[in-house]
């Protein structure tokens, strides 16, 4: 790849890359190495997550914060540029089950992920994708950002007056979600988003805020380095629990239930102490090894630095790989070729995407 400067946020994103795309291919082997099998939380946390802390920068951090015009144009801009690419993956993956029921000849294909209004009432399903409300299994991560981010304007221009009121705002919506229950609502089709933005948004902001003070508050990155150990210790009996398959039953626990269970929709507490438990033990790993990582490093930052390519090629990868295991059967030999041949390909994305930027005949070149 084109040599550009390392960094951690970099390094940990194009991590999550990676296990979301092994992750998207149930089944297979190398799920009991990503984060879903260690811990209460899974690979789509530290990606907000470090998307909360990358806004920052975005934005101008706190030394020299961009005015709020500004920041409002910006983070609406990017959520359309990820909306843009959330319609193209559903078209594509859309046409990708087309493609498999005419040529296998076996309508079920049509009815894979959550995909079967669209085939049988196309009309009203694709006025849904369209506005975000009917949304495919598995490719349901970047509505999510899409809301997200254009909810974090106003939590980051009123963090940017005073960081407390903005994230008693955040944990306020946090609180009210979980407790009534409120979730976005699916259409044509009964039900809600999969991914709650009014859940999700505050552990963007919990990412934001960590970064803002990191940059500015010495007392802070000292308390930082501090919870490493602990959150070592922490990590290690999540994973222990984990591991033997602690769960809990919706049915024991008390009103409001949605802040005692271990569901994705609504980020609940402990996959929101799980995350921050990891952020906390692994924080220096990469600085005190980024010289021993080499090319391992460059390849991994790469990815983070082209995220939005990167996961739209992988989340097509995904579904490529879960017909594979379909049709010549799950083993271990169909999986290593998945996991190799996702990782070439996400690896060549990144490589033409910084390709493409750099070349004196690209459009962003162009006057």
């Amino acid at each position: 790849m084109p040599s550009r400067t390392a960094n951690a946020i970099d390094f940990w994103r194009g991590i999550a890359l990676v296990m979301i795309f092994i992750d998207h291919v149930p089944g297979n082997a190398y799920i009991n190495f990503t984060l879903l099998h260690y811990a209460f939380c899974d690979a789509a946390e530290l990606f907000v997550f470090l998307a909360g802390w990358s806004l920052s920068h975005a934005t101008g951090g706190p030394l020299s914060p961009q005015r709020p015009g500004r920041i409002i144009i910006r983070l609406v801009a990017r959520a359309i540029e990820i909306y843009r690419a959330q319609i193209v993956l559903t078209a594509l993956a859309l046409a990708i089950l087309a493609a498999m029921a005419l040529t296998r000849n076996n309508p079920l294909f049509l009815e894979w992920h959550n995909a079967g209004p669209a085939f049988l009432d196309p009309v009203r399903t694709t006025l849904g994708w369209v506005l975000l409300t009917h949304q495919l299994s598995f490719f349901d991560i970047l509505p999510l950002y899409v809301v997200v981010l254009l909810m974090a304007p106003a939590f980051i221009i009123l963090a940017r007056f005073n960081r407390l009121l903005s994230l008693a705002a955040s944990v306020l919506l946090y609180v009210v979600t979980l407790t009534f229950d409120l979730r976005l609502p699916t259409w044509p089709g009964e039900g809600g988003w999969l991914f709650n933005p009014m859940a999700w948004q505050l552990l963007l902001l919990l990412g934001f805020l960590a970064s803002e003070i990191a940059q500015d508050n010495v007392q802070f990155q000292r308390f930082a380095r501090n919870m490493m150990w602990p959150g070592v210790v922490c990590s290690v009996i999540i994973m222990v629990l984990s591991i033997r398959g602690v769960d809990i039953d919706p049915l024991a626990v008390p009103e409001p239930r949605a802040f005692f269970l271990i569901d994705k929709t609504n980020l609940p507490p402990l996959r929101l102490i799980s995350i921050l438990v990891l952020v906390a033990a692994f924080q220096r790993l990469f600085t005190v090894s980024s010289q021993r990582l080499g090319r391992f490093g460059e390849f991994f930052c790469g990815l983070g630095r082209n995220s939005l390519a990167v996961f739209s090629v992988g989340s097509l990868l995904s579904m490529c790989g879960q017909l594979a295991r379909f049709i010549f059967g799950g083993s271990l030999t169909i999986d290593t070729i998945t996991v190799i041949s996702g990782l070439i390909v996400m690896g060549g994305t990144a490589w033409f995407v910084e390709w493409r930027t750099r070349s004196p005949s690209s459009p962003s070149r162009l006057s």
